[in-house]
């Protein structure tokens, strides 16, 4: 059966108040006065532990203090994992330009970032691309496994508490997320490839 158009509006329409609504609510670390406010340091620095400045940095010290092959493609994917994801959802966000549940001007960190508007969530896309990168590349634990996929949920939830996204942009960041991990697998570069890459990055260093 068809949905009359106008039924169809109504209930997009009706969804997105909900979202709207129940995101604010949620957003009880806005603010220094918020009921969430003696919170908000500690899920300021759960969000800040998937931004995009740690990762990147730390994944470009771990290269180029690796001196193991394995190593070295495994840290040139995640950082390819990384800038792919860093552009996908800047370039989503540019399009879209949705403004977060208290249409507050993004922060420092969020511009260098390039983390300007509310879809999709880059911290839920970058934790979920992250996560499963560990997940699938290190031999883990059980409790360590499980932690990753709580962290990862928590860095979304952290985006909401602080009122900077709407539930439904970090569910669809969690989304775009997946699929930029699996088209990462899909085009894994070889440890051959990653080498050329890298000869390359230090001809460019030392010519410029």
């Amino acid at each position: 059966m068809q949905l009359n158009p106008s039924f169809r509006g109504i209930a997009i329409n009706s969804l997105l108040a909900i979202d709207i609504n129940l995101s604010r609510r949620l957003g009880v670390c806005m603010g220094a006065r918020g009921p969430g406010a003696p919170l908000r340091p500690m899920v300021a620095l759960l969000a800040f532990s998937g931004h995009a400045l740690p990762w990147l940095c730390g994944t470009l010290l771990c290269l180029w203090r690796s001196d193991s092959l394995a190593g070295q493609e495994v840290l040139v994917n995640l950082l390819l994992a990384l800038l792919l994801d860093l552009m996908t959802v800047a370039g989503v966000q540019k399009l879209v330009r949705r403004r977060g549940p208290w249409d507050a001007p993004p922060g420092f960190l969020d511009r260098v970032a390039l983390d300007s508007y509310s879809f999709p969530a880059a911290h839920a896309s970058r934790a979920v691309v992250v996560s499963r990168f560990l997940l699938n590349h290190l031999v883990l634990a059980v409790p360590l496994r499980i932690l990753l996929y709580l962290w990862a949920f928590l860095v979304g939830v952290s985006r909401v508490l602080l009122g900077k996204h709407h539930l439904s942009d970090v569910g669809c960041g969690f989304a775009l997320g997946f699929l930029l991990f699996s088209l990462v697998e899909s085009v894994w570069l070889d440890s051959a490839a990653c080498q050329a890459l890298l000869a390359a990055w230090m001809s460019f260093s030392r010519s410029g």
